[in-house]
Order: C-alpha cells, then structure tokens, then sequence
C-alpha cells in the first residue's frame, strides 16, 4: 500500500508538471522546540534573547490560541500527517498498544517530495520508522535525548553515528544546525531549481538541563527574582502585547506528575535546593531560591541558543536568496515540562549545573512561570500543557507584518496548510483513510478567525479535553469528574462552570466520547 500511495503522488505530480511548476512554489522551513513554554520567547513576553524568533514575528503573524497535543511524540504525529496522534496509533488509548501508523498515514514530506520537492530532516525524530524510509531526501536524526553533549544514538541518513567524545565540542542545538546549513549548501549548490522542505527539530530546551557555559552566563543573575515575580512580568507583556485577554492563574502546588522521584530521592540525588511543588517564591529557602534560579538559568540558556541557531539557518536562507519566497513556521511540542526525573548518567552533584556530568529538570515551579499565563504544564491537556507558539513568516506571500491572530489551530493544521501552500495534490481518497481532521489556515492571514474547526480534541494518558468555540470541557485524570472553562473570559481555567453550565458540559462529554470512539475504529479498525 505504502509504495501505491507514492506511486500515485508521483504520477500526479508529473501529471501536473510539477518539476516545472515548483519554481513559483514557496520552500518550507518547519521548526520544532521541544518542551518550549508558552511564553519563554520575548515575542510571546519573555525576558530570554531570541531575537531571531522575535524578527521572524515581527515580520509575520504570532497566533495566540494555537495547541500541540501535549506530549513529544504525538505533537510530531499530529504535526507531519495530519491527524491526531491516536487516529495513526501514535499515542495510547486505555487497553491499547502503541502501534505503527496505517498505511493510509504517511508523512507530509512523502506527499511533498512526489510533488517535486526536496525534503530534509535535522534534529529529533520520535516517530515510528526512520527518515529516509519516510520521504525524506537527507537526515540528521537524533534519538537521544538524554546528552546534550555526547549522544550516544544519533544518525546520518538512517546510519549510525559514534558517539562524540567528550572535549569534540559538539552540543546538540549547534549540531542540529549545522545539518541544517550543510544540507541548505548542498541543496543550493545541486537542486536550487527545486523547492525544499526542511523539518528543523531541536531537542532544546527539553530535559536534561545542559547548556553552554557561554549562554549560562548570560542568565545568572535573571531569576533570583523568583517564579512569582517572573509570572507576573510576563503576564503583563503578554497583556500589553494584546496575545492574552485573562488573569494569570494560580500556582497549582499539589499537582505533578505522578512518576517524579519522591521528595527523599531529590533531596538525596539532586541536593537540598531542588523543590518537587510550586510553592510561593517566598516560602523557599535561600538555598532554593538560588538553585532554582540557576535551573531557570539554564533553561533560558537553552532557549537563548535555539534562537542563535535558528538565526544560522535562515542566514544560509538569505545567503541562498530563498528567504523571501520561504515559508517558516515556528511551534514547540508542548509546553514546559514539570517533570523531575534522572536518566542517561545520572546525576552528579558535584558537577557544575548544565555541564554533561548533570542531569536536571527544570520542575513545576519555573515551568509554571515558562507556560504563564496557563495552568499545569507538558502531558496535561490543560492550556498550559497544549498551548504552543505559532510564528508564521512568508514576505512574499503574507503582507501582515507583526499581526496577532486569535485564530484557534492545531497541529492537525499544518499539514493541510502546507499542503494548500505548496500546491500539493493528494489522492482525492486513499484506501481507509479518514477525512483529516485539520484545516487550512492560510485564508487566516489575511483575515482573522476565519478558519471554523466544528472541535478542537485531546487525549493522553488519562488527560482528556475537548474544544468547542470559547467553551472547553477537561479533565486531569480519567477518574476525575470533567471541569468547564469558557475560554473567552478565562483561558487561565480557574473558574469551573461545571455546576452553572452542565447542559454545555454535557454536549461536550458526548462529543469527546463520540469522537474518541471513531478515532480508537480508525485506527485499530484495520488491525493487522
């Protein structure tokens, strides 16, 4: 099935002549953070240096309601086919496992590259299968998440890669980039009649926390001020900016999750200054205060380099001449992550904060201040978990410049938009394959909230949402009853309508139930 769907996409682009059509066609460049907050980037109101993505916003349009699935490998799903991640087996449904996609669910640059384009991958994979087996021309993938600085699995066009040793100087972000700008070079020096798609997909500033001492520096001194005072300030730039029209939301100390190490297992690994809920500033001690600050620190670093890098890439864009006619779009796959866990080589604490010897998270209470002004943090499908960033920059076909748009989207989205945007022609119906869920955002820029998704829909690991224009129906755990949110006044969701409204929750209810029914036969109802 799998080489008939390329087979068809082939001939339909020849059909269409599309080698000689392609010139006129944008090139895409889609990027990727990993466990980015909501508003770490200064042109979502925060304090970090990312003055590329803040050009990129300045010249494009920022969306203000647009959501990932919450979780790193379902977003990627979601993001390169599509559909939500469990309609293609990519995330787990209660009693279900976690299987490859159907065959009627390749990946966007499958479609592309029968189309005419080339395609490129550089950085985090986290699907099923390897990247050149699924439509990609050329790929530096990185497995490993848990070093920085010396991976131990990595490859170079589905190859194994050895492991850097440990003065090399590699560090993950900058390698990412200079795959990125190799394969730009080749691609201007070989193919430059032809369009390119290039999925950019950093692993920053996900856990571990390391980072180059260099950008570390950068930050020392920023969080003594603590979470609170953080929130608060960008709070007020995101009002300011006109992304947010709510109150900031509380703090949420007796929630994390449920497979952190124990109080006692911190203490003992990690030392005295790490702190496992999101308590007030003030009620920490001084040696908290300064651990958590010097955590926040790293991050901010981690972020701060991602946008260095990214301002590599679209260097070589510009030196390429194809930054005028390039599509970029910019998400993260969740929200920042509350988590406090140890892997790879541990931790050791003696071991200078961000170095390779270390291994830290940045825990609940600056991830609260990474995902203001929302509730809750990665994996949960509270607004803090699912809310992402959406830059998209285009001179030559968007003349908004600096625009907010309150257009609700998902990662459902992109693939069709792409699809709209490049020219792309599909088969008119492949064998079992659902209507996607997603829509196209392009009439959105021109025109604000022009694009209607009948509902917006979530779903992991016992965290299930479902949106539906300003009203929103949630729940942190299967066993927990639902809350209700009206998102047009409280997108912070800190006043439960659940007994005032119980007629809306309950037409959101079925829909959940109905929906997730349809997607659990449409993934499984091809069983192998």
């Amino acid at each position: 099935m799998f080489n008939e769907i390329v087979l068809l996409l082939g001939l339909g682009a020849a059909l269409l002549g599309a080698p000689e059509q392609s010139v006129a066609r944008p090139n895409v460049l889609l990027i990727m953070a990993d466990d980015m907050g909501f508003s770490d980037a200064g042109c979502y109101g925060g304090e970090i240096a990312t003055p590329n993505l803040d050009r990129l916003a300045a010249g494009g349009l920022r969306y203000a309601q647009f959501y990932s699935t919450g979780r790193c490998w379902p977003s990627r799903a979601s993001l390169l086919t599509g559909y939500y991640a469990q309609q293609v087996r990519r995330d787990r449904f209660p009693d279900t496992k976690l299987g490859n996609r159907p065959e009627w669910a390749p990946l966007l640059p499958v479609y592309l590259k029968a189309a005419g384009y080339r395609t490129y991958h550089s950085g985090k994979w986290h699907l099923d299968g390897e990247p050149l087996k699924n439509g990609f021309d050329r790929s530096y993938s990185l497995h490993d998440q848990d070093r920085f600085f010396t991976p131990e699995t990595h490859f170079l066009d589905d190859a194994p890669l050895p492991k850097p040793e440990g003065d090399s100087g590699y560090y993950a972000t900058t390698a990412i980039a200079d795959h990125a700008v190799k394969v730009l070079k080749e691609h201007a020096a070989n193919y430059a009649e032809v369009p390119f798609f290039h999925y950019l997909a950093f692993t920053a500033p996900h856990f571990p926390l390391q980072a180059l001492q260099v950008d570390i520096d950068k930050y020392r001194k920023q969080y003594l001020e603590g979470w609170d005072a953080i929130r608060q300030a960008r709070w007020q730039r995101l009002t300011d900016m006109g992304l947010i029209n709510c109150p900031l939301s509380a703090l949420d100390p007796d929630i994390k999750p449920p497979y952190n190490l124990s109080w006692k297992d911190l203490e003992d690994q990690i030392g005295p200054g790490e702190v496992s809920e999101a308590l007030p500033w003030d009620s920490l001690s001084e040696t908290q205060r300064h651990f958590q600050a010097t955590k926040m620190a790293i991050h901010a670093a981690m972020v701060d380099r991602v946008d260095q890098e990214i301002g590599r890439v679209l260097g070589q864009l510009r030196a390429m001449k194809t930054y005028e006619n390039t599509v970029i779009i910019f998400v993260s796959d969740n929200g920042a992550s509350a988590e406090q866990i140890i892997r790879g080589d541990e931790h050791d604490k003696s071991s200078v904060p961000g170095s390779a010897a270390s291994y830290l998270c940045l825990g609940p209470g600056f991830s609260s201040a990474a995902n203001t002004p929302f509730r809750l943090h990665k994996s949960w499908t509270n607004e803090g978990g699912i809310a992402s960033p959406l830059i998209i920059h285009w001179p030559r076909g968007i003349s908004a410049q600096g625009e907010i748009r309150q257009q609700t989207g998902h990662f459902v989205d992109i693939v069709p938009t792409l699809l709209e945007l490049t020219a792309t022609t599909v088969p008119e119906k492949l064998a079992q394959q659902p209507d996607s869920p997603g829509k196209s955002l392009v009439p959105s820029f021109t025109k604000d909230n022009s694009v209607e998704h009948p509902y917006l829909w979530w779903y992991h690991e016992g965290r299930s949402a479902i949106r539906v224009g300003q009203w929103k129906a949630v729940k942190r755990d299967d066993e927990l009853r639902w809350s209700l949110y009206d998102l047009a006044v409280d997108r912070d969701e800190s006043e439960d309508l659940a007994e005032t409204q119980p007629e809306q929750l309950n037409t959101l209810q079925q829909l959940w139930e109905r929906e997730t029914a349809a997607f659990e036969r449409q993934a499984w109802g091809d069983s192998e």
